[in-house]
C-alpha cells in the first residue's frame, strides 16, 4: 500500500512541473518564408521548406489569397510550382496549419527592401525604414501583417530588417517582415 502512495505522490510531484512548461495554444495568424517543394492539389496542401530544411504542411482555407501566383486569377494557385519563393501566412488549429494567404516572391509577386528599422505602428500600419542611401522609407503595412504574432523586432535603430511588399495605389505595402540574421 505504501509503494502506491509514493507512487502516486510522485506522479503528482512530476506533473506539477510538465503542465506549467506547456506552451500556451497560439492565437492569430503566423507567417513563413520558404520554397514551395509539393502542392497537392488533391488534398488542398502544399509543402513548404525553410532555408534551415524544415518542411511544413499546409492546408488551405476556403478564403486562401495567392498573389503574385501567374494563374488565370489573383487566387488561382497554378503558378506555385516546385521550387517558387513564397511567404505564407497562416494559423494554428490543433496540428495543422491552415495557409490563408501566399505571397509568391519574385518578379510576379512580392519584392524585397532592407533597411534599419526606425518605427513600426501596427495601430497605424506603418513601417518606417533607414535606406542603405541614408533615405527614409515609409511603408504601409497590410492588416495582417500589422497583426501578426512575428518576432520581437526592436526599433533600436541598428536593426536590419527584409520588407517583401508590393506597389499598390502609389505606395508600397509591406505584406510580411523579419530580421535580417
Amino acid at each position: 500500500m505504501g509503494t502506491w502512495i509514493v507512487a502516486g505522490s510522485l506522479s503528482v510531484i512530476l506533473a506539477a512541473p510538465l503542465a506549467a512548461q506547456t506552451p500556451p495554444p497560439i492565437q492569430g495568424t503566423l507567417a513563413l518564408k520558404g520554397t514551395v517543394t509539393k502542392f497537392y492539389r488533391g488534398l488542398n496542401a502544399l509543402v513548404v521548406t525553410t532555408v534551415d530544411g524544415a518542411q511544413h504542411v499546409y492546408h488551405f482555407t476556403a478564403g486562401l489569397l495567392v498573389h503574385g501566383s501567374k494563374g488565370a486569377g489573383p487566387n488561382d494557385l497554378a503558378g506555385l510550382r516546385a521550387g517558387t519563393s513564397v511567404v505564407v501566412h497562416y494559423r494554428i488549429n490543433g496540428i495543422e496549419e491552415l495557409a490563408e494567404e501566399i505571397d509568391e516572391i519574385g518578379d510576379r509577386g512580392l519584392k524585397v527592401e532592407e533597411g534599419i528599422i526606425t518605427k513600426i505602428d501596427r495601430d497605424h500600419r506603418e513601417i518606417v525604414l533607414k535606406l542603405a542611401d541614408g533615405e527614409t522609407e515609409m511603408l504601409r503595412l497590410t492588416d495582417r501583417a500589422a497583426s501578426e504574432q512575428s518576432e520581437n523586432v526592436p526599433e533600436d535603430g541598428a536593426t536590419v530588417v527584409t520588407v517583401y511588399y508590393t506597389d499598390e495605389s502609389g505606395y508600397r505595402l509591406a505584406h510580411y517582415f523579419k530580421t535580417k540574421p
